[in-house]
């Protein structure tokens, strides 16, 4: 009987040490299904901390390797990685809050500020190729296959029974980008009529499509998964989600409004954390790797446009420029729209209020 007792509180610690071993062997890496594993090789090894926005998650599980082996054959080092994926507006917060990536991939330039604010990252962090820019895209409207409410642009998502989506702009960057490109579909329609930008028409305007919106999920990744699940009729969403879906045999159409914002997405060195971990040398490289050719193209692949003149060149066939394409300076730069649009009495809010 003494024997039987001693077993069996013997197995429970074995097990929590077996556990304990696993754990220091693999670093306590946290990584999420389909990511790439990191390559150990003892005091060579390095760990890269990348946070990013959801949406980027399918191309940067395709970079991380190829980038992976380049290092090794520059430098003789291993790297592991340690990723991150969570919507834009969530990702910056984690970071400010504490989670050290020592590079971050974000939605939108107003997500990198509040790590500069933070004096996580530099005040001269644009004073890179492309103003601190990897990637672009298009705000456009996904349906399901052939179109069947026949959807043409912004307009058709005031009409009656029309059930809309996109994320929740409190959480997503992409969900601002949405709300940014309909209020500006807006103003542009008020300068068609009355000659000039009508901010009072440009609210009605997206308060009428936000009636007929379905749900706020609280990323532009959440939101696609809701859509591919059966939620809603259209969604308002970044061009490269909807074509890596349709690269993947999913059969949507894609609606390109007449007026619609240019999205650009920023990539950043974490300063603090980049030079707490020693990784500035390897975060920086990573930076740099992102906007070359090779990535560009995987980048084009999943979706994205370019910001390399000669790899766009080659894919702008895929990319069809619409006629009143507008940039995020149309609507005053991000301090105007954090101000107009999503401060606590801004447009955005009181078109969730109502008001």
């Amino acid at each position: 009987m003494q024997t039987s007792q001693n077993n069996k509180k013997f197995i429970p610690l074995y097990v929590i040490l077996m556990l304990v071993l696993v754990c220091v062997t693999a670093g306590c890496s946290k990584q999420e299904p389909g990511q790439p594993a990191g390559v150990s090789s003892g005091d060579s090894s390095n760990t890269l901390v990348i946070g990013a926005y959801s949406v980027a998650k399918d191309a940067v599980g395709e970079l991380l390797p190829k980038f992976q082996a380049e290092w090794k054959a520059k430098t003789g080092q291993s790297i592991n990685f340690q990723e991150s994926y969570e919507a834009s507006g969530t990702q910056a917060r984690a970071i400010v809050g504490g989670f050290e990536a020592d590079v971050a991939l974000l939605a939108m330039e107003s997500d990198i500020d509040k790590l500069v604010k933070a004096k996580l990252v530099t005040t001269d962090w644009k004073q890179t190729p492309n103003e601190g820019m990897i990637t672009r895209s298009i705000v456009v409207l996904g349906t399901r296959a052939g179109n069947p409410l026949g959807i043409k642009d912004f307009q058709d998502l005031t009409k009656p029974g029309v059930k809309v989506l996109y994320p929740n702009p409190k959480t997503s960057g992409g969900a601002q980008w949405d709300i940014n490109a309909i209020y500006g579909a807006g103003l542009k329609l008020s300068e068609e009529k009355e000659g000039k930008k009508d901010p009072a028409a440009a609210k009605a305007f997206l308060e009428e499509v936000h009636q007929n919106v379905e749900s706020l999920d609280k990323s532009g990744r959440s939101s696609m998964a809701a859509f591919e699940y059966g939620v809603g009729d259209v969604i308002v969403t970044y061009e490269n989600e909807l074509l890596a879906r349709i690269a993947k045999g999913v059969d949507y159409d894609i609606v390109v409004p007449k007026n619609t914002i240019l999205i650009e997405n920023p990539a950043v060195v974490v300063d603090k954390y980049a030079d707490k971990h020693g990784n500035r040398e390897l975060a920086e490289a990573f930076i740099a790797y992102l906007r070359t050719p090779e990535a560009q193209r995987i980048f084009a692949k999943h979706g994205f446009r370019s910001v390399d003149p000669d790899v766009f060149a080659e894919t702008k066939e895929s990319f069809p420029t619409p006629a009143g394409l507008f940039d995020i300076n149309y609507l005053g730069g991000w301090d105007e729209v954090r101000k107009t649009l999503y401060s606590k009495r801004g447009v955005w809010y009181q078109v969730l209020a109502g008001l």
